[in-house]
């Protein structure tokens, strides 16, 4: 899928850098053609050895080599990358690049490029979450186009913090790389809706019905669709989970909330329709204005079904292109089968969540994309890996239609 394609890597100053070796050699392998340039910072967690080794290529790493700019070798450069990665990308290199400086090889070479860029970000949570960073993050996004933002990831930090920060993983990063030119850049026109997280029925102002769902593969979806060049409104439910940028999202609490944000959407216009949240199948039938004390031994709330948004999105008038998702514990394939025909929706992802190593608040998943023709297993791997390869193969599936239809 990368064969020939020119794929510039510029590497800055953050402890995640030693993550773009690997990456290095998985674009590699990949067939693409890939130019390291690193900054200074950078050189000073990884050395330039590495990557000359991993690229077959001399890096790049200074616009005041007289060897390099005999020939105006940043603007060369510029013309040259058919995508540019910028990893890690630290809250310095995102302010600096969102500012228009032109003070080192790589501001200068985005300065003077057109090329698709993707930006990883990778620094502490609370500089993530700074609000600073965040109006730097928009603004990046907002003046140059054709910018991604893949990431951050949360978890666990080299400074031993918790949070969103975390690059991504290599694998995850070139699931990405491999979604953005599988689209061809066909989702520039794409208007995409992806529902994500899980929903809560209220009881009374403090108690709810709700499940386990994280959010994590609706926000990866969501990610890789606009690294694909799509328009993306992402309908969530509560979740913990830091908010994608180059997305509109719409936060919601409850399923009829859920539904009525979802239908709008499409009646708004959508080619592709999502359902990656976990909506509860029933909510109570009244909710208490106060508090509910206990009192009697035992308590029955009676439950009224909620409205089905998938099966009610696929038979609007002028239906987007539908995709759904089966969280099973048993008789997976099956069972999601049964659901993608009772449905009437094009594709259904059906994973077992009765496994602990995968789906509800993993970070990992394993799936089955579920066509009327055809079943396409996808190994387990990282929910950010995963949202590439899904988001590739839902385009594959959406471009057959159009064709169809033409």
């Amino acid at each position: 899928m990368l064969t020939g394609r020119k794929i510039l890597l510029a590497i800055t100053g953050g402890i995640a850098a030693y993550k773009c070796a690997e990456l290095t050699r998985l674009l590699v392998k990949s067939g693409a053609e890939t130019q390291v340039l690193m900054t200074s910072g950078a050189k000073a967690f990884i050395t330039p050895l590495t990557f000359q080794a991993l690229s077959g290529r001399p890096v790049r790493d200074s616009l005041l080599d007289p060897e390099a700019e005999m020939g105006m070798g940043h603007i060369e450069l510029a013309r040259w990358a058919d995508l540019i990665i910028v990893a890690p990308a630290t809250a310095d290199a995102i302010a600096r690049i969102a500012g228009g400086l032109a003070d080192d090889l790589l501001t200068t070479v985005l300065l003077a490029s057109d090329a698709p860029l993707a930006v990883a970000p990778a620094m502490n949570q609370a500089m993530w979450r700074n609000p600073m960073t965040q109006a730097n993050v928009q603004k990046l996004v907002s003046l140059r186009p054709r910018t991604f933002v893949w990431g951050p990831d949360a978890g666990e930090q080299a400074c031993g913090d918790l949070g969103p920060g975390r690059m991504l993983e290599p694998a995850a990063m070139l699931a990405l790389t491999e979604a953005h030119f599988a689209s061809g850049g066909e989702l520039r026109y794409c208007n995409v809706v992806i529902t994500a997280g899980p929903t809560r029925e209220r009881i009374d102002p403090v108690r709810y019905i709700s499940n386990d769902s994280s959010g994590k593969m609706g926000y990866a979806l969501a990610e890789a669709a606009v690294s694909m060049g799509a328009q993306v409104t992402l309908i969530s439910g509560p979740v913990s989970l830091p908010r994608p940028s180059g997305v509109k999202v719409v936060n919601v609490e409850g399923a009829l909330e859920m539904h009525a944000a979802a239908l709008a959407a499409v009646q708004a216009g959508a080619d592709i329709f999502i359902s990656a949240a976990a909506v509860a199948d029933y909510r109570p039938v009244t909710t208490a204005d106060q508090k509910m004390k206990k009192s009697a031994e035992q308590l029955q709330i009676a439950l009224t079904r909620n409205p089905d948004i998938l099966a009610d999105v696929a038979a609007a008038p002028n239906a987007p292109f539908t995709v759904g998702f089966a969280a099973e514990t048993q008789k997976v394939e099956e069972y999601a089968r049964g659901k993608l025909e009772r449905k009437n929706i094009n594709l259904i992802i059906a994973n077992d969540v009765s496994r602990k190593d995968i789906g509800f608040n993993s970070d990992d998943n394993e799936v089955s994309l579920i066509s009327r023709d055809e079943v396409i297993p996808i190994a387990k791997q990282s929910k950010q890996a995963l949202a590439g390869q899904l988001m590739s193969q839902i385009v594959r599936q959406y471009q057959k239609t159009q064709s169809t239809d033409i």
